[in-house]
């Protein structure tokens, strides 16, 4: 193997400046900073206050286009069939293959209503409803994200959402076909090539143009972002998505040319993105290492991977695969692989982990594009608290109580009692009115 080796942080457990060496790895600069927030503080009100006129310059001015009107803005669902007809037939195929696996694993995650009847005679329960409209935002200009599509729009129709708006930006007028051609596949409404801060708060409180919508999601920049937070409370949102991350658990047993690539599989998103192979052994991270030298000169993307791994990147011993879930659980990563022997005994003691990718057959590009699960995930450690984008972030619950005569007569003594322990004189006359 005689590439030029990568530089990669060596870390071992066992080393008494271990842990402070781990937070250093895992310390990230502020997700957006205070010069991003001031401008899109500013793009936000400005589509406020004047609504389509706002977009339209916005737009002509961040994604240097020549428009005489927002009609120009949204593409026809003809152009999208035709974009789906001009793909070269594998890639349908590989697209609807990738569509039906999404879709099935999705209808297994429908909320279901419930409801029961308690011992005083009362019934209780839950009402599930589709979101009404949904808006999905797209990376766009040269970047092909058709997964993307897929994993945002797939959940939000199984859900039963009415409508689902699709933004993506068209810097310089340059659209790609292969995410028209997604969007058609996967039954998306309407499709307005707007971008960055601009279309997330056209979204959120509407134009005359662009309608609005009760939750956006979807990945996009730091500008994106920071949008998206500005936006929260008054829409929902998926998450804060920041860089993209993986863990590899292995026992030294997997083929180390696998492991380079699945590395690799994250580092080329970004220069910021973080690659982390956890092992008790030893000469393993060495085959490893040496695997990524060799390896990462077949990427077109080698600059940035080099530069990802040397940041982020890191090899780390610990003292058995029991350590290695606990490092990791301290990470809570996007994605874990877990290419071990016995990756079942493995799963229980895994706390945090947005996806767990099982066995040595298993990577984690099956999941970005066809296994079925989401490829949303939870970043930032956001695992520890968040979950993957599903069914359920379509879906809303209403409780539901319905009492009968006799059986508000309990409740009315209870919720009296408690009501005047809080001070609040017309919630207990109003629960003892029913006794």
């Amino acid at each position: 193997m005689g590439g030029q080796p990568l530089a990669i942080q060596r870390l071992d457990s066992r080393d008494a400046g271990f842990d402070a060496q781990l937070a250093a790895l895992l310390d990230r600069a502020p997700e957006t900073s205070p010069e991003v927030t001031r401008v899109v503080d500013g793009i936000v009100a400005d589509i406020r206050a004047r609504g389509d006129a706002a977009l339209l310059e916005l737009t002509c001015r961040f994604d240097r286009r020549t428009l005489t009107g927002v009609a120009e803005l949204e593409i026809s669902k003809a152009q999208w069939a035709a974009a789906w007809d001009a793909q070269p037939a594998d890639l349908r195929a590989a697209l609807e293959a990738a569509a039906a696996r999404i879709r099935a694993y999705a209808e297994y995650q429908k909320l279901a209503p419930f409801s029961f009847v308690d011992e005083l005679g009362n019934t209780l329960g839950q009402e599930v409803r589709a979101l009404e409209r949904v808006g999905i935002y797209v990376p766009g200009g040269k970047a092909a994200y058709p997964s993307s599509v897929l994993m945002n729009a797939i959940p939000a129709k199984v859900a039963g959402v009415d409508e689902i708006v699709m933004v993506v930006p068209a810097p310089g007028g340059e659209l790609n076909p292969v995410v028209l051609a997604a969007a058609h596949l996967a039954g998306v409404d309407r499709i307005f090539t707007i971008g960055g801060a601009q279309a997330v708060a056209a979204l959120a409180y509407g134009t005359a143009t662009i309608p609005a919508v009760d939750k956006i999601v979807g990945p996009g920049n730091a500008y994106v972002a920071a949008a998206k937070r500005a936006v929260f409370g008054r829409v929902g949102i998926d998450s804060i998505a920041g860089p993209s991350e993986i863990v590899v658990v292995s026992d030294g047993g997997s083929d180390p040319r696998w492991m380079a690539m699945d590395l690799f599989s994250q580092a080329e998103h970004g220069e910021d993105s973080e690659a982390i192979l956890i092992s008790p052994d030893a000469a393993f991270l060495d085959r490893v290492a040496a695997a990524m030298a060799e390896r990462v000169t077949s990427l077109p993307r080698e600059p940035i991977v080099r530069a990802s791994i040397a940041a982020r990147g890191a090899l780390i011993l610990v003292r058995d695969l029991d350590e290695a879930c606990a490092v990791s659980n301290r990470i809570a990563p996007e994605h874990l692989e877990l290419a071990v022997e016995a990756p079942r005994a493995l799963i229980g003691k895994v706390r945090h982990a947005g996806a767990i990718f099982v066995g040595r057959h298993t990577p984690e590009a099956f999941g970005d594009y066809c296994a079925g699960p989401n490829h949303v995930l939870p970043t930032s450690r956001a695992a520890r608290f968040s979950n993957p984008l599903g069914v359920y972030e379509f879906q809303k619950r209403s409780s539901l109580i319905e009492c009968s005569a006799e059986g508000a007569r309990p409740l009315a003594q209870i919720a009296g009692r408690i009501a005047d322990a809080e001070g609040l004189q017309a919630h207990a006359q109003s629960a003892r009115d029913r006794g």
